[in-house]
């Protein structure tokens, strides 16, 4: 026998609930994010050293990922309404009060049209005291206080000087409406976690594109000789021809951007490492993150901002009254093989996140296509990099 369908609706209040329920517990994956198969899924092997078990800059013990992502709204442009597609994304150097227990660290500028605050400081003492942040150009000022709340809400006593790093993503996003807020920065701080990192379309890397193609958040690692280096960026550069896959000029055989370029992009590469390595020491590193970027094709233009931070883990430096810390660090003459793992990962990093992102749409319908995978496959059957 037929249900009476007036049964239905009176079930359908507590059917609401349970649903409620179930997608707390059981939670939609971010859009974007993870999506696709990464390029080692696919049998692009970048480099000769092997990755870590995540490949993935959280494979250096210790250091924690974590994302907001803010993806809302369709159709026309109204600033402060939408359509909406950015994020957050937070690095933490360890799980412990970074404060109080600082990193050795450095940084460097490839093309300074960008912006990560705080690296004055950091270079100036070879230290990293807050945990670093990534999110879009009109709301580092919203990401640096929400640092400081942050910091704060353990001591609030404290005076942190901020790291927020930034690209724009203006082309999908209302980037002027800034929708980032302060609890989106603790909420991604908080939810900071060890282990496998969603690349692609996520956090900080929502709203960007690389190689004309949709592009955000990528990462990868590299294992040499006892030590691990991580890499982790927001990819936001490059034009369509320039882009090369395993040495393969790909970009030329995929066709011309779907989009207009209003402006050329940005890249911020996060460089984490176990090697026990003095604030000299990362700089040399942060000055080979470039060449794995270079070998993706992009020149780094006048109008991008391609700035680098490495930082590492194996010491810890306490904000205590002591007069001298004693230091343990690898001879230069060892750094080399540390130098290619940084090269390989940068490089692979920013191929994943291109390989991770799908497509998107955006403000005013701007469409981003996510990489045509199945035809850059063909492509780099053709020239041997695949079976």
């Amino acid at each position: 026998m037929a249900r009476d369908p007036r049964h239905l609706l009176a079930d359908f209040p507590r059917l609401f609930t349970l649903l409620c329920f179930f997608l707390i517990l059981h939670p939609l994956p971010a859009a974007g994010g993870d999506s696709r198969p990464g390029a080692r899924d696919l049998g692009i092997r970048i480099g000769t050293l092997p990755t870590g078990s995540y490949n993935a800059i959280t494979d250096v013990a210790g250091v924690q990922v974590g994302h907001v992502t803010l993806n809302s709204g369709m159709g026309k442009l109204v600033v402060g309404k939408g359509p909406v597609r950015t994020g957050v994304t937070a690095v933490l150097p360890h799980a412990d009060d970074i404060y109080q227990n600082m990193v050795f660290a450095a940084a460097e500028v490839l093309n300074g049209n960008g912006e990560m605050t705080g690296v004055e400081w950091v270079n100036e003492r070879g230290l990293l005291e807050v945990p670093v942040i990534l999110t879009n150009t009109l709301s580092v000022g919203t990401a640096y206080n929400g640092v400081i709340s942050y910091m704060l809400n353990q001591d609030p006593r404290r005076v942190p000087l901020p790291v927020v790093a930034e690209c724009y993503d203006g082309g999908l996003n209302d980037i002027a409406g800034r929708h980032v807020r302060e609890a989106h920065v603790l909420q991604a701080l908080e939810s900071a976690r060890s282990g496998p990192v969603t690349e692609g379309s996520v956090g900080a890397g929502t709203g960007m594109r690389a190689y004309g193609f949709k592009a955000g958040v990528g990462t990868s690692s590299r294992v040499v000789e006892g030590h691990t280096v991580g890499v982790l960026v927001n990819a936001n550069c490059g034009r369509r021809s320039e882009l090369i896959v395993d040495g393969v000029s790909a970009g030329r055989a995929l066709g011309s951007e779907t989009l207009k370029r209003s402006r050329d992009g940005s890249i911020i590469i996060l460089i984490a490492t176990d090697a026990p390595l003095i604030p000299i020491q990362l700089r040399r590193l942060c000055k080979r993150a470039p060449l794995g970027l270079t070998r993706t094709g992009t020149v780094s233009r006048t109008s991008s901002g391609d700035l680098i931070l490495a930082f590492s883990t194996a010491q810890r430096i306490p904000r205590d009254k002591a007069v001298q810390d004693t230091v343990l660090t690898i001879r230069d003459s060892q750094l080399t093989p540390l130098f290619q793992a940084v090269v390989e990962a940068t490089e692979e990093a920013i191929l994943n996140a291109m390989f991770r992102a799908k497509t998107m749409v955006g403000r005013d319908g701007n469409t981003i296509v996510g990489l045509p995978i199945d035809q850059l496959v063909d492509i780099l059957r053709a020239h041997g990099r695949l079976k």
